[in-house]
């Protein structure tokens, strides 16, 4: 299976958001076709069609809980759940 399959499967399962690598969530919004900005220690990615925007920050080598969050409302708002 894709690491970002496995990836996916692991924030729509919701069972260890504070667990999720920040350099593979990047990857992973990348993957999906997000444009990324970097400004300080803010990594901001956006979409055309996609409203929100998501702006990601280190904790450690992990991203922060709420984040995580965010991206998993994202991929289910949107149904970003297959990659290109």
């Amino acid at each position: 299976m894709d690491k970002f399959l496995k990836l996916i499967e692991q924030i729509l399962l919701a069972q260890s958001d504070a667990n999720i690598a920040f350099d593979d969530l990047c990857g992973l919004l990348d993957r999906l076709g997000f444009e990324k900005r970097i400004r300080g220690s803010h990594h901001i990615f956006r979409k055309a069609g996609i409203e929100e925007r998501i702006n990601l920050q280190r904790d450690g080598s992990k991203a922060k809980r709420y984040q995580v969050k965010q991206v998993r409302n994202l991929l289910i708002k949107y149904k970003l759940t297959e990659l290109p």
